[in-house]
């Protein structure tokens, strides 16, 4: 069952017109959210997300509580013991073109069952690069296409996600998820200002495990001593190999804290604020 416009709808009946400017053009923003037996973890700041990303796309404020109400009527009827949560929400219908139409936007969550993800995954650099300073820079966009490409590049090469460096060669972020490096015994990511996602997980981890924002270069990661992933269905996930390094017994101690740290915090709360 899926969530369409103010209704929950069969799967095969939930149909979106051709002319919806989120498929003509890529107007539109989700969230991902993770479920465990019909619950939603971090559901409030996923939807604060989701208003800071439709705000900065020029869409329409969306209406929380119906996405709440929707959220709950999917998840009722989808009670997956691990699902996907695909809250997107577009400027609905449009020309063919990059003008808006004064329509009312689609608004569509669903949910589909997920496995878990393993401990530990093989990471690979890209040569493309996120602009740090683009129109869209940190917003949840549906507009993917170039993380279809670079996920695309790492599978053939036996990695599960794609690392991109922005316009100055700083570490920036994989196509789904935010990454964390130990250096010398501290935690750091890159900050916002490098062009990543605000990342729900990333955030928690920063909180609860002691992490620190820090400008990085791309090629720390051939030198740092752990390195790990960071996402609403990898929670955090080592990386045992980058390319063609291999990081020793990953998860490393750092990685294994905040592992713990994450697992413990996050069932004590699941909608942390």
């Amino acid at each position: 069952m899926i969530w369409l416009n103010g209704a929950l709808v069969e799967e095969h009946r939930a149909e979106v017109s051709a002319l919806d400017h989120g498929l003509t053009v890529g107007d539109g923003v989700f969230e991902t959210v993770k479920t465990v037996h019909g619950r939603t973890f971090a559901l409030t700041r996923h939807l604060d997300r989701l208003a800071r990303s439709a705000a900065g796309l020029g869409l329409p404020e969306p209406d929380l509580e119906q996405v709440r109400k929707g959220v709950e009527a999917v998840t009722a009827a989808n009670p997956a013991p691990l699902g996907r949560l695909r809250i997107t929400y577009t400027g609905g219908l449009g020309p063919l073109g990059s003008d808006r139409l004064d329509t009312p936007p689609t608004l569509v969550i669903a949910l589909g069952a997920t496995a878990p993800r393993p401990d530990t995954t093989a990471a690979a650099t890209v040569e493309w690069t996120r602009n740090e300073r683009a129109a869209t820079a940190g917003l949840k966009t549906t507009s993917y296409a170039e993380n279809v490409i670079a996920l695309a590049h790492a599978h053939r090469l036996g990695a599960s996600e794609a690392l991109f460096p922005n316009t100055v060669g700083a570490l920036c972020e994989g196509t789904g998820s935010n990454v964390f490096v130990v250096l010398g015994g501290k935690l750091l990511t890159p900050p916002l200002a490098s062009g990543c996602l605000a990342g729900v997980t990333r955030a928690l981890v920063l909180d609860w495990c002691d992490g620190e924002e820090a400008d990085l270069p791309i090629e720390v990661l051939q030198q740092a001593e752990e390195v790990f992933l960071t996402s609403t269905l990898r929670d955090v996930q080592a990386v045992s190999r980058i390319d063609d390094r291999v990081l020793g017994d990953a998860p490393g101690p750092v990685t294994a804290r905040a592992m713990a740290a994450f697992t413990a915090r996050s069932a004590a709360d699941t909608d942390p604020r």
